[in-house]
C-alpha cells in the first residue's frame, strides 16, 4: 500500500440503528475499493466487519470495527459501529475520532431510536454528517415518508443529493441531483448506466437541484456570487459548495443505496472522496488547549481509540494520527505512563486483516500489537512533546448494574482477571470490588451489554458465572444527641480486661453548635472515604481515661462507622465527644478500651434518631411524546419525584430523582414500556434519608440475615 497524504484520506463512521445494513454497506465499500474480491453477507456469516465468533452467532454487531477502501486515488478510512443502545460507546469513540459520520437509515423502518440516540451523539461530539437512506430494494421502502421524518427530527438542512424513481421491489434506479443524469444499476449490482434524466422525472427533479444548488451556494461566498450572477452552478461547485456545508454542519446531504444489490455504494463513494471533509479540516485540541491540525511538519501526535484483544496477536492498539507521520521501529512516549513504547509493527486495517505498511502519515487510521502498557484514550508522542495530552474520549456513564460470581469459587480470582481485561477493550464496562457490599460490582450500558459480556464467559472462557441482586450502598447517621456509656469487663485468672467509656454523640455538619457541658482537650476530623465526616473530641479531665487509651477508643469508633449499627451499612456525618470513664491500674488495655468506645458508640447511635440514607440519582429520560405518561407513571412507582420536562429535538425529556434501588433492570423495563423507543441517562447527586416504611423494612431484612449467619 502507498502512502497516502492528509488532503488523501477520508476518516468516516458509519452509524445508525440496529439492522440498517451498515456492516453491509461496509462489505459493499470493500468490494468497490478492491480490499475484497467477494461481496459476504450477514447470512452466509462472512463479513469482513462481523468477524467475532459473538457476531457471527447473533448476526449483529457488539463493537466497532475499522476498515479501509482504496477508491480514486484516496483511502477511505470507515469504522463501522454497532446499532444497539447497549454499546453506544463504540459509536462515540469513532465519532471522536472521524471527519464525518454517515449515518444509514433503514428505508422501511425510517427513524429509530437508534438514530435519535446517534444524532445526538453527532451533534454533541460536533461531527459533520451526512446521510444514506439504505435497503430502497424492500418491498415497504417508503422514501418520502422518511425525508419528511427527517426533516421533522432533524430540521431542514435535510438535503437530497438523489432520490429514488422506483423505490421496493424491482429498485434499480436513482436520479443525481449533482450530475442531474439517471444512475440504473444492473441487476447484479456495481457499476451504473448513465441516462438522461426521463421525461416525466425532469419538473421533479430541476425543482430538488434548485433546492440543493441554493444550500450549496449558502455554504460558500465565492460560490454564491456566482449563483447570483448565473442563477446556477457546475456539478464541481456543488460538490464544492456541499463540502463546505457538510463541514460547517449547515447542510446534511441524503445518498441512495441498496447494499444488498450494491446499487449506488460506487457513487456514494465517489461523493465521500469529494464531498466529505478532510482530516486537514478537523481541528484536535490537547488537554492544554493545543491545536493539533493534521500536519505532518508537525511533532508526532497520536490517540489510541480502541483496543481489542485478538487471537494470536493479543492486544491491538487502534490509533488516530493527529500530527507528524509514525513508522516502524521508532519510540514514543505514553504521556499517562511517562514510558516509552515501540512501534514494532504498523497495520492498515480491514477487521481481522491486516497489511503491513512503512509509514502513516497526520490524519490516518492504523493499528500496532505489543504495546507494553497503552490503553485506550491514551496519547502517543515523540520525545519532542512528551506531555501533550489529546482531549480524551467521555464515555456515557453506566444505567445498568448487577453483581456477578463465579459459580465455582475456585474461579473467583480467574473471574476478576478477565473482566479487567474486558474492561481494556470495552471502557464503559466498569468493574470494581466493593467492600463495603462485599459483591463484584459489574456496571454497564444495559441488560444486553452485560449479558453479551457473560456470553464470553460462556462460550470462550468456559467458565460458569451467575449474576446476583447488587447490594445497596446505604449510608447510616443519626438525627439528634445521645449519650451512652459502655464498661468492657473480663476477668480469666491473671490480669484481666477493664474499660468504661462515657460518650455523647451529635449529628455533625459545618454549622453545628459543640455543647458546652463539657471542657474540650482535643479534637479530630476525619473525612471518611465514603463521604461525610467523622469529628472526635476528647474532653477528659482528671485523668479518667489515660490518653494513651485515646487512640483504641477511636479505632473501636471507625470500627463500627465503617459496619453501621443498623444494617452493616457505613456511617456518616457525626460527632462525638468523649467525656468520662474508668480504667484499672491492671487490667486497662488498649483491646479494653477498643472494645467499651465500639461499643458506647452503638448503643448511643440507636438512641440518636438514627436514620438510613440512600443514593439519589438524577434520571434523564428522552422518550417520544406518546409514551411520555406511562414513563412518568413508571418512575413514580419507583418513589420517583419529577423534577422538570422539556423537549429535544422530536422527544421529550423527562427528568427524576429517582432512589438506585428501585432503578433495578430499568433499562429493561423502559424498553418494554416504549417498545424500545426510549433511552435514558443516570448520575449520581445526593444520599437522602429513605421513607420510615423502607427503614423499618432494611432493619428487618439486615435482622434476618444477622440470625441465618
Amino acid at each position: 500500500m502507498k502512502v497516502y497524504q492528509s488532503n488523501e484520506i477520508r476518516n468516516i463512521a458509519l452509524i445508525g440503528s440496529a439492522k440498517s445494513g451498515k456492516t453491509t454497506l461496509a462489505e459493499c465499500m470493500l468490494l468497490e475499493g478492491g480490499v475484497i474480491s467477494r461481496k459476504g453477507s450477514v447470512e452466509d456469516k462472512n463479513t469482513v466487519s462481523d468477524y467475532r465468533d459473538i457476531e457471527i452467532e447473533r448476526g449483529n454487531s457488539i463493537s466497532s470495527t475499522v476498515l479501509y477502501a482504496e477508491f480514486q486515488g484516496k483511502k477511505i478510512n470507515i469504522i463501522d459501529t454497532p446499532g444497539f443502545p447497549d454499546f453506544i460507546g463504540e459509536v462515540i469513540a469513532a465519532l471522536n475520532v472521524v471527519d464525518a459520520a454517515l449515518m444509514v437509515i433503514n428505508a422501511h423502518n425510517g427513524i429509530e431510536v437508534g438514530t435519535e440516540i446517534n444524532w445526538r451523539n453527532a451533534i454533541k461530539n460536533n461531527t459533520p454528517l451526512f446521510f444514506v437512506i439504505n435497503q430502497l430494494d424492500h418491498e415497504k421502502a417508503k422514501f418520502d415518508e422518511i425525508i419528511q421524518q427527517m426533516k421533522d427530527a432533524f430540521g431542514d438542512k435535510i438535503t437530497l443529493t438523489q432520490y429514488p424513481v422506483n423505490a421496493g421491489t424491482g429498485f434499480n434506479s436513482v436520479i443525481d441531483l449533482i450530475l442531474m443524469k439517471m444512475l440504473k444499476f444492473p441487476a447484479t449490482g456495481g457499476k451504473p448506466e448513465i441516462l438522461d434524466i426521463p421525461a416525466d422525472e425532469k419538473d421533479k427533479a430541476e425543482e430538488l437541484q434548485k433546492t440543493l444548488i441554493e444550500s450549496a451556494a449558502a455554504g460558500d461566498e465565492s460560490l454564491m456570487e456566482i449563483f447570483f450572477e448565473k442563477e446556477t452552478l457546475t456539478p464541481e461547485e456543488i460538490q464544492k459548495g456541499i463540502k463546505a456545508g457538510i463541514r460547517k454542519r449547515d447542510m446534511f446531504p441524503v445518498s441512495c443505496t441498496s447494499s444488498k444489490m450494491n446499487m449506488g455504494v460506487e457513487r456514494l463513494m465517489d461523493f465521500i472522496c469529494n464531498s466529505a471533509p478532510e482530516p486537514t479540516d478537523t481541528i484536535k485540541k490537547t488537554t492544554e488547549g493545543k491545536e493539533l491540525a493534521s500536519k505532518v511538519s508537525d511533532p508526532l501526535s497520536m490517540l489510541v481509540f480502541k483496543t481489542s484483544i485478538e487471537q494470536h496477536l493479543g492486544e491491538v492498539s487502534y490509533f488516530r494520527l493527529y500530527s507528524g507521520e509514525v513508522a516502524e521501529g521508532i519510540d514514543l512516549m505514553n504521556a499517562r505512563t511517562r514510558n516509552k513504547e515501540r512501534m514494532t509493527q504498523l497495520f492498515a486495517v480491514a477487521g481481522k486483516n491486516r497489511q503491513k505498511v512503512e509509514k502513516l502519515v497526520a490524519g490516518d487510521i492504523g493499528s500496532t500489537i505489543k504495546m507494553k502498557d497503552t490503553r485506550t484514550n491514551d496519547t502517543l508522542n515523540s520525545v519532542k512533546n512528551p506531555n501533550d495530552i489529546i482531549e480524551p474520549i467521555v464515555f456515557p456513564n453506566p444505567i445498568f448494574r448487577t453483581a456477578v460470581k463465579a459459580v465455582n469459587s475456585a474461579d473467583d480470582e480467574k473471574v476478576g482477571t478477565i473482566l479487567n481485561d474486558m474492561h481494556k477493550t470495552d471502557p464503559t464496562l466498569i468493574i470494581g470490588f466493593s467492600k463495603e457490599l462485599r459483591q463484584l460490582i459489574i456496571e454497564g450500558q444495559g441488560e444486553f451489554h452485560i449479558n453479551t459480556m457473560k456470553w464470553f464467559f460462556d462460550h470462550t472462557h468456559k467458565i460458569q458465572i451467575e449474576f446476583i441482586l447488587p447490594r445497596i450502598p446505604y449510608r447510616e447517621t443519626i438525627t439528634k444527641m445521645a449519650k451512652a456509656d459502655y464498661r468492657h469487663k473480663k476477668q480469666s485468672g491473671g490480669s484481666g480486661q477493664f474499660g468504661e467509656v462515657h460518650l455523647l454523640i451529635q449529628p455533625y455538619s459545618d454549622h453545628m453548635v459543640e455543647p458546652t457541658e463539657f471542657p474540650i482537650r482535643g479534637k479530630e476530623e476525619h473525612v471518611l472515604p465514603w463521604g461525610g465526616k467523622l469529628v472526635y473530641y476528647n474532653c477528659i479531665v482528671g485523668g479518667a481515661i489515660d490518653a494513651r487509651f485515646q487512640p483504641a477508643i477511636l479505632k473501636g469508633i471507625m470500627e463500627k462507622i465503617e459496619q453501621g449499627p443498623l444494617t452493616g451499612s457505613y456511617a456518616r456525618d457525626i460527632a462525638v465527644y468523649i467525656y468520662d470513664g474508668k480504667m484499672h491500674p491492671v487490667d486497662s488495655n488498649e483491646i479494653s478500651f477498643k472494645l467499651a468506645g465500639r461499643n458506647a458508640f452503638s448503643a448511643a447511635f440507636k438512641n440518636a434518631g438514627p436514620r438510613i440514607l440512600e443514593p439519589i440519582y438524577s434520571v434523564t429520560v428522552l422518550v417520544p411524546d406518546d409514551r411520555m405518561g406511562d414513563v412518568i407513571t413508571d418512575l413514580q412507582g419507583r418513589r420517583g419525584i419529577m423534577m422538570g420536562m422539556d423537549s429535544e429535538g422530536s422527544l421529550k425529556k423527562i427528568i427524576a430523582r429517582v432512589p438506585l434501588a428501585e432503578m433495578n433492570k430499568y433499562s429493561t423495563s423502559l424498553s418494554s414500556i416504549t417498545s424500545g423507543r426510549a433511552t435514558y441517562s443516570m448520575k449520581f447527586i445526593e444520599y437522602a434519608q429513605v421513607p420510615a416504611d423502607v427503614q423499618s423494612k432494611l432493619l428487618k431484612e439486615y435482622e434476618a440475615q444477622q440470625v441465618e449467619e
